[in-house]
């Protein structure tokens, strides 16, 4: 793997690697949503929201389309919603060595 590549890959998964966007992910990842009914799900604010978005689809994680005065936000395809999943499966595997690691703590 080229030092390009894996950057660009650190990069992609930075999108997945904070609460605040994760949650804004697993909001989305059935209907897209606008701004404000993901504010209000994710118990977030706008500013905050609207930030951790524009990260997320500078990342490619997620597309918009603007509707009137709304813009509706959406994974980017079947691929990302699998992805997501696929976190899930893995997860039930190692939950207890995640939950007991003492390397990544907040």
């Amino acid at each position: 793997m080229t030092i390009t590549t894996m950057e660009t890959k650190l990069k992609f998964i930075h999108g997945f690697s904070n609460k605040i966007r994760l949650q804004i992910l697993e909001a989305i990842k059935f209907e897209e949503k606008t701004v404000s009914q993901i504010v209000e799900e994710t118990n977030g604010n706008q500013s905050n929201i609207s930030q951790h978005l524009a990260c997320l689809k500078g990342c490619g994680l997620i597309v918009s389309r603007q509707e009137g005065k709304y813009v509706y936000y959406s994974l980017r395809n079947a691929k990302i919603h699998e992805l997501l999943d696929m976190f899930d499966l893995v997860l039930e595997d190692v939950e207890n060595d995640v939950a007991c690691c003492q390397n990544h703590v907040d």
